[in-house]
């Protein structure tokens, strides 16, 4: 059962809307089930007699009487409004249940506390099988306003309270960090429009994937306006620094054909100018010069970045933890972006979907995500996929979104833990297509048996309590080809299997010699990183960890590359 409280200042006009057929003829025999006083709310739905307009009229007389009581001009927001609609599938309510939730609903927010004969004048209108709305003038009967202080987490208990009784579906409490949701105002024209999503739910997504991948705020608003986004910034009146900004989508805009402008608070907390902040990197960070040695490395990093995510959401640190996440839903976005393939959709949709995981009322420590977060910014920035290490990242993946649903769900952040549960059923999804052809190719390029047999008896010395579920687990004869690769880059299989069988998840894990295959195609190359440091040493420039377009022509280029040599 979801409540939607809202404040407005016209009655009549809500009153019209509540009685009337509504913006696509959805509304359906339309009556009062519950007022403050029912002998002195007049029905429009229960009397045909009388035109509607003269009752609509009559109506709002009643009851917003308090507020001309008054004798001056009526308060601001004044009118309190709150959509109260059970969850889909939910049983079919009557007009005495229906009644009974109004009552209690306006009870709880402190609109009509029981027995309270001042209490503020309201209806509960049903129009619909699954919802009513509760309209309310907030005056009372003596002249002051209701303490109404947190009237929507009120109005959320009482219905979590509501559900058990009335054996309902049980709905997940909030903690006031989701994102707005779209109006119905904003959906219908969405879908006017043929638009699969309203404009406030694209420009959040497109904001989110561009804050993930810029390194200045100054880029965060350029690749938005590249994307055909409109920006607006506010400057504060005395430094001229930014203080806010709001987004417009491209092509939308309101009846006076004016962009509708939303604010960066407005599409999610995250995005707002002083929660990106925290984000972005100082510009002493983004001007220090960075070096990788090859390609791969970006992936390297972000592996590694996402084990280490995974080791704090098992200390006592919440704030760590949750700034590793905040990082974490960074990363996704830039892991899909990476990817190519038929699991870059599944990919995408686990991104967005750990959007709200990704916050909650833990105060997030976004210094302890840097390494995490950095990473995946050079991830963004990689010029190629490298197979076995691609399927590795997305290993890691999955196993850290199933450990943020636990963590979360310990701490009793229910819509967070469901939304990384969500995420890792996308994640769980893209791994396995992108993991299915290469385990299959490892496993025809399995080594000769004699070499098979001795990686058998290195399991079964390195790791004697998971040495039977490795050596019959479907993905053996794979990880033996990542082992004989692991050797000739100067790894001892013994050793290897050691160390990273150290780590955890065996016990749990459906195919344990598939969580070491991709631990240890993870790990560097010995021989080729020791080749490497000779040649940084010996004087070769290394390589750019951010490749981007570049800018300086070509030609020039060449001549400073001659004027080095």
């Amino acid at each position: 059962m979801v409540p939607d409280v809202s404040t407005g200042s016209d009655s009549r006009g809500l009153i019209a809307y509540l009685f009337g057929p509504g913006r696509r003829d959805e509304h359906t025999n339309p009556h009062i089930v519950a007022a403050w006083d029912r002998a002195g709310a007049p029905d429009p739905g229960r009397d045909p007699a009388a035109t509607y307009t003269q009752l609509a009229k009559r109506l709002d007389h009643h009851v917003d009487l308090r507020t001309r009581e008054l004798g001056g001009k009526k308060p601001p927001q004044h009118v309190w409004h709150c959509p109260v609609r059970t969850a889909p599938g939910d049983r079919y309510l009557t007009d005495n249940e229906w009644a009974e939730v109004a009552r209690r609903v306006v009870h709880a927010t402190g609109i009509a506390p029981e027995g309270d004969e001042r209490a503020c004048r309201w209806i509960a209108v049903r129009h619909a099988d699954d919802h009513i709305h509760i309209m309310a003038t907030t005056v009372r009967a003596d002249g002051r306003r209701p303490r109404t202080h947190q009237d929507g987490r009120r109005a959320q208990a009482e219905c979590r309270r509501i559900e058990a009784e009335f054996g309902l579906r049980r709905l997940k409490s909030g903690d006031l960090t989701a994102p707005r949701t779209p109006t119905g105002v904003e959906r219908a024209k969405a879908e006017r429009q043929g638009h699969s999503v309203t404009a406030r739910q694209w420009l959040r997504e497109r904001a989110y994937a561009v804050a993930a991948a810029v390194h200045t705020e100054a880029d965060y608003f350029t690749v938005l306006q590249s994307l055909g986004i409109k920006v607006k910034t506010r400057l504060g009146p005395e430094t001229g620094d930014v203080i806010g900004y709001s987004l417009a989508a491209p092509g939308d805009t309101n009846s006076a054909g004016e962009p509708v402008w939303y604010g960066g608070s407005k599409l999610a907390p995250d995005l707002s100018i002083n929660r990106l902040r925290e984000r972005l990197p100082d510009q002493e960070m983004v001007d220090r010069r960075r070096y990788v040695v090859d390609p791969v490395e970006p992936w390297e990093h972000t592996i590694t970045a996402i084990q280490m995510a995974h080791s704090v959401l098992d200390s006592d640190d919440d704030a760590a933890a949750q700034g590793h996440l905040a990082a974490f839903g960074d990363a996704l976005y830039n892991i899909a972006r990476a990817t190519t393939g038929l699991h870059q959709a599944e990919l995408r949709a686990a991104a967005m979907a750990f959007n709200r995981a990704r916050r909650s009322a833990t105060r997030a420590n976004h210094q302890a995500g840097t390494a995490l977060r950095t990473a995946a910014k050079e991830l963004a920035y990689a010029s190629n996929e490298p197979g076995g290490l691609a399927i590795a990242l997305l290993f890691a993946t999955v196993y850290l979104a199933g450990a943020a649903a636990k963590w979360h769900e310990q701490r009793g952040h229910a819509q967070q833990a469901a939304a990384a549960e969500e995420a890792f059923r996308h994640l769980q999804a893209g791994y396995q297509q992108a993991a299915a052809p290469v385990l299959a190719d490892l496993a025809r390029r399995a080594p000769r048996a004699a070499t098979a047999r001795r990686f058998e008896q290195d399991v079964r010395a390195a790791l004697p309590d998971h040495a039977g579920r490795i050596l019959t687990d479907p993905t053996w004869t794979a990880l033996t080809t990542t082992l004989a690769h692991a050797e000739t880059a100067g790894h001892n299989p013994r050793r290897l299997l050691a160390e990273v069988g150290t780590q955890g998840e065996l016990d749990s894990a459906e195919h344990p010699a598939e969580v070491l295959n991709w631990r240890i195609t993870a790990l560097p190359n010995r021989r080729t990183r020791a080749a490497r440091s000779r040649s940084t040493t010996s004087g070769t420039p290394a390589m750019p960890a951010t490749p981007r377009h570049p800018a300086t022509p070509v030609a020039t280029r060449l001549e400073e590359r001659r004027r080095h040599r």
